[in-house]
């Protein structure tokens, strides 16, 4: 039987690298040896390096973002894009796809241009409650494209829509790890909760300035326990920060190695809210106050934040009264364990533990 030749598109992040891999893994299992994958991705950015560690082929496009401030570079951006474009044409041609997914980024656009304008079935990822401005321009030529969130009529037609959910690399549930060994590796004990505060693998200024400011008002112990993850880019101010203000109760890494570890021991997460952040949350069913990025397209944080908001599954702090507000609101809502865990339950229902598979069935009923 003849191999099915599949392009997965997505790059810049791990936010669209990572859901890409998953589909990847799930098409891999589902077709093994009668299924082969190209990734595109846009040159000198994370996923040349991490998708050949994995195993996989990539293709590098020429394209860059327009940057937001005004900046020379911005003029040479649609020349990179025609470029992206032609070398898109020739990867698809050269490869021999079936079938085309984009999983957003900056080399998404145009592979999915040239694949629809070449007679390719298309599918789009919208892994965000409110889709960008190139996935809704590119639904019109795409055959299906998979959401993971209610009410996305809004961007696209409805009837190429289907709900699948993000897709995640890794095993993540609400069973998992179990607590009293998660609290062991941090060397907490179950007396006091715990509040789990994560940046992303860089870090994130707000939530390292709220947890300074909360640090200094607690006079050396802290009320609660808090796995507080710093992000690489302030590991070496927030460690000579605490080193300046040593606090009980409170465990400080660049990174966290064992997030199930973490998952397992945390009562409440304080957490930006970005697409794959969001689902994984829904997927462990951990109580959690999100601080929107202010620093993205389209505000989505704020709307993948208040999706939740709305029915109930999640508290949102705005990330300019963060600093002030947002750990004393943890630890408020730590006082009411009812509500806590009406949290808990709500946000534990919106898991779609099986998305990368969904995502694999529709790639593959593209082709036929």
């Amino acid at each position: 039987m003849e191999k099915k030749r599949i392009i997965l598109s997505g790059g810049g992040t791990g936010g669209h690298i990572y859901p890409a891999v998953a589909v990847a893994e799930a098409l891999v299992r589902k077709l093994g040896d009668g299924v082969e994958i190209l990734f595109v991705g846009a040159e000198g950015r994370m996923e040349m390096e991490k998708i050949p560690a994995l195993g996989y082929r990539i293709v590098g496009l020429p394209i860059a973002g327009l940057q937001r401030r005004l900046d020379p570079k911005n003029l040479a951006v649609p020349f990179k894009a025609w470029r992206s474009i032609r070398r898109a044409r020739r990867a698809i041609r050269d490869f021999g796809a079936d079938a085309v997914a984009g999983f957003g980024g900056y080399a998404s656009a145009p592979v999915l241009w040239a694949a629809q304008r070449m007679g390719v079935p298309t599918l789009i990822q919208e892994q965000n409650s409110y889709a960008g401005l190139t996935n809704k321009l590119l639904a019109r030529g795409a055959r299906r494209i998979c959401v993971a969130y209610d009410g996305m009529e809004r961007f696209f037609p409805a009837a190429k829509i289907v709900r699948t959910g993000n897709p995640l690399r890794g095993s993540f549930s609400t069973g998992g790890t179990a607590r009293a060994e998660a609290l062991s590796y941090y060397g907490f004990t179950d007396r006091l909760p715990v509040v789990l505060v994560v940046g992303g693998s860089l870090g994130t200024r707000t939530l390292n300035e709220m947890m300074k400011e909360w640090i200094v008002r607690q006079g050396g112990e802290a009320p609660v326990q808090v796995i507080w993850q710093t992000g690489r880019y302030y590991e070496r101010e927030m460690r000579g920060f605490l080193e300046a203000h040593p606090t009980r109760n409170i465990w400080q890494g660049a990174y966290i190695d064992r997030m199930d570890y973490a998952y397992a021991a945390a009562d409440i997460v304080i957490s930006r809210s970005g697409a794959c952040t969001v689902s994984e949350l829904c997927l462990v069913g951990r109580p959690v106050i999100f601080v929107p990025s202010p620093n993205v397209a389209e505000d989505h944080q704020t709307h993948n934040a208040m999706a939740l908001v709305d029915k109930g599954a999640a508290l949102m702090v705005r990330d300019a009264e963060a600093v002030g507000r947002c750990m004393d609101r943890a630890v408020e809502a730590l006082s009411d364990p009812a509500a806590l865990g009406a949290l808990g339950e709500a946000i534990a229902r919106l898991a779609q533990p099986a998305a990368a598979d969904a995502i694999a069935d529709e790639i593959i009923g593209l082709i036929g």
